[in-house]
């Protein structure tokens, strides 16, 4: 699935020394717009939540485990997206074997897969728990996600990883047919093609160029934070640990030069991914107004990709596509902003 200089040598002599002073003022006047000198003073918070509920951790042999005291639930496995085995032990397994069994990593070729136990105390399906026990488990690989449909090499890699898995823990694996599983997942990447959105912006700047500091700054007072890659703020979730609202991105390079406020940048892009954002959020009126306000303190211009200007009634227009898109999503137990659309669209 598919879808942003000035060096002056004072010589001496009062004559001389005005006309370094008039060529330095002139000199800033042709450079990218700074920031006010508290601003530039002042540090940067860092803070970027987690893209979709199912990103990878930094480590390939991390498995999602749900641990007491934890702020940030599991993702978890839903028929709609993932195919499903079942694994039936002979007699119940403790949390403490199923974990140094587990595979080690939690992927088949691109896609994800999860395991969860049924617990034998509370008859819920949960990631594995330490001190838990487990009657029946369950592995799940996703069917699709932007890189496309889960494939037959690697549902195979899959179900081996399953059936390895299922030998070391003493259980008996059931897997689902390879031919409906691939046949499914094509429907759904082709469904998900379909209704992938991610509204782009860009404020183009109309005479004088920007400095990092300068376009910092002027985010900052609109909510946005640093984000954890060069070159991109963020507005984040009320939800601890979800996607961001909006995105502000620009030159990468500008961001990681020698002295930033040098770097001039003319153009930054301001989007939102719209499967993955609560739209109790109201990501498109802070899309919108985020927009007009910093156009407005940044002496920018709205476009589009195609460097058109962006108007009130076009804003509507989209606004009037994107409630059909929330709608056809949520009629597909795929409402933008719910586990498995952010799972989907990652």
């Amino acid at each position: 699935m598919s879808d942003l200089t000035v060096g002056l040598a004072i010589v001496g002599g009062v004559a001389l020394a005005a006309v370094v002073a008039h060529g330095a003022w002139q000199a800033r006047r042709a450079g990218p717009r700074r920031a006010s000198p508290a601003a530039e003073a002042a540090p940067v918070a860092q803070i970027e939540p987690m893209l979709n509920a199912s990103a990878e951790p930094a480590a390939d042999d991390d498995v999602v485990l749900l641990r007491t005291g934890s702020r940030r639930t599991s993702p978890r496995l839903d028929a709609l997206i993932d195919a499903i085995a079942t694994l039936k032990p002979e007699l119940t397994l403790a949390a403490e074997l199923v974990l140094a069994h587990l595979p080690h990593t939690r992927r088949a070729g691109s896609k994800p897969f999860l395991i969860e136990g049924l617990n034998a105390e509370t008859g819920e399906w949960e990631a594995i728990a330490l001190g838990a026990h487990y009657g029946e488990l369950q592995a799940g690989v996703q069917m699709a996600n932007r890189t496309g449909a889960l494939n037959e090499i690697e549902y195979s890699e899959f179900v081996q990883k399953v059936q390895a898995f299922a030998d070391a823990i003493g259980a008996m694996a059931e897997v689902p047919d390879m031919l409906d599983v691939v046949a499914r997942a094509r429907e759904l990447d082709a469904f998900a093609g379909e209704h992938d959105a991610q509204l782009a912006l860009h404020l183009h700047a109309r005479s004088v160029a920007w400095s990092v500091g300068y376009i910092q700054q002027h985010a900052a007072r609109h909510g946005f934070v640093a984000g954890v890659v060069p070159g991109r703020m963020v507005l984040p979730a009320a939800d601890e640990g979800g996607p961001p609202v909006l995105v502000l991105g620009f030159d990468a390079q500008a961001a990681l030069a020698d002295d930033p406020n040098l770097a001039a940048v003319r153009d930054v892009t301001l989007s939102f991914d719209v499967a993955q954002t609560d739209p109790a959020q109201q990501p498109f009126a802070a899309w919108q107004a985020s927009a007009q306000a910093l156009a407005s303190s940044m002496d920018a211009q709205v476009v589009d990709d195609q460097g058109r200007t962006l108007s009130e009634g076009e804003f509507a227009s989209i606004a009037t596509e994107l409630e059909r898109l929330y709608a056809t999503l949520a009629t597909h137990d795929l409402a933008a902003g719910t586990a498995a659309a952010r799972r989907l669209f990652s």
